[in-house]
C-alpha cells in the first residue's frame, strides 16, 4: 500500500486533492479527517499539516508527499524530490517597511529580521556575505515591524497584497517555490512501482494543462499551410466537410502557440476555431 500524505487545510490542500482526483484516485475528503483509504487504487491518504509531512516522509509514516519547495528546503529532511508539479507557485521574499528607502541587499546587513523560514533565510544571508538577527515566528510575520520586533521581515508572497495592508513592501525575493512530490528512501519494491504507476498518472495530467485540443475548418487550398503551424502530437487529423471544397483540421497544440498564431490562422482562411481542454495527456 501507497501512503500519500497532502496538507490537511491551507495553500496546498486544494491543488493537491484535485490532482489526485484528476489522476482518477477516488477517496472521500470531508472534514475533520485525518486518514481515508482510496478506493480503486491499493493507497492510504493522509491529511496532515504541511510542516510535518517532510519528517513524516522521511520517518517512513507517509511513503510519499506533496509539499511546497519552501517547506521541504526548511525542513531539510532526508527524503527524494520526485517532480515539480507546477501549482500553488509562490516566492518567499523579503519586505520592509514601505516609507523605507531600500538601498539593495546590503540594506539588510546588522538588521533584525522576523520569519518562519529562519534556515532558508541563514542559507541566504551566509550565501550573500551578510549578519542579521533572526527572529523566528510561527506566524503573523507581517505584523513584527509594526510592533517594533524587527526592521524586515522574510515570508510567502502570492499577490503581495497581504505586505500592501501591512505597510510593506517586497523588496527582494528570495525563493520561487512551487509544490512538488517527495518520497521516501525507503519504498519497498511495490511502493515504488506503485509511485512510479502514480507519476505516469500526474505527468498526463499536467501535461494536458499546457496543451489544448484545436479544431477548425479549413479550405482544402489552404490545408498544407495551415497544418503546418498546428503539427500536433504527430501529425493533425483531417477530415473532408459535408461542403465542397473545405475540410475539418483537428490538432493539439500549446495554448500559448494558439494566441500567438491565431491571426495567421484566420488569414489563412480558418473558420470555427474551437479551443478545447484537454483533461488528460499521454504521449
Amino acid at each position: 500500500m501507497l501512503k500519500i500524505a497532502v496538507q490537511k487545510s491551507g495553500r496546498l490542500s486544494e491543488g493537491s486533492i484535485d490532482l489526485l482526483k484528476k489522476c482518477g484516485l477516488k477517496f472521500t475528503n470531508g472534514h475533520n479527517q485525518l486518514m481515508t483509504p482510496v478506493q480503486n487504487y491499493d493507497a492510504q491518504i493522509l491529511f496532515l499539516r504541511d510542516d510535518d509531512i517532510p519528517h513524516y516522509v522521511q520517518d517512513g509514516v507517509a511513503d510519499v508527499g506533496i509539499i511546497g519547495e519552501n517547506v521541504f528546503l526548511e525542513h531539510q529532511a532526508n527524503v527524494d524530490v520526485v517532480k515539480k508539479l507546477g501549482f500553488s507557485k509562490c516566492r518567499v521574499s523579503l519586505a520592509i517597511p514601505k516609507n523605507e528607502k531600500y538601498t539593495g541587499i546590503d540594506f539588510f546587513d546588522g538588521k533584525k529580521i522576523a520569519t518562519s523560514y529562519p534556515h532558508i533565510l541563514k542559507s541566504f544571508l551566509e550565501n550573500h556575505g551578510l549578519k542579521a538577527g533572526i527572529h523566528s515566528i510561527s506566524g503573523s510575520v507581517e505584523i513584527a515591524p509594526g510592533i517594533g520586533l524587527a526592521d524586515a521581515i522574510m515570508d510567502i508572497v502570492s499577490t503581495g497584497s497581504t505586505l500592501l495592508s501591512n505597510g510593506l513592501k517586497e523588496v527582494e525575493t528570495v525563493l520561487v517555490s512551487e509544490a512538488i512530490l517527495i518520497s521516501s528512501l525507503s519504498l519497498d519494491d511495490q511502493q515504488k512501482q506503485q509511485l512510479e504507476q502514480l507519476l505516469f498518472r500526474i505527468e498526463a495530467v499536467l501535461r494536458a494543462r499546457d496543451f489544448k485540443y484545436i479544431l477548425l475548418n479549413a479550405p482544402n487550398d489552404r490545408i498544407e499551410d495551415i497544418v503546418s503551424i498546428l503539427p500536433g502530437m504527430k501529425s493533425p487529423t483531417v477530415l473532408p466537410l459535408a461542403e465542397s471544397g473545405w475540410s475539418s483540421i483537428h490538432s493539439v497544440m500549446s495554448e500559448s502557440k494558439f494566441w500567438e498564431n491565431i491571426d495567421q490562422l484566420k488569414n489563412l482562411g480558418a473558420q470555427g476555431i474551437l479551443i478545447v481542454p484537454i483533461e488528460k495527456m499521454v504521449l
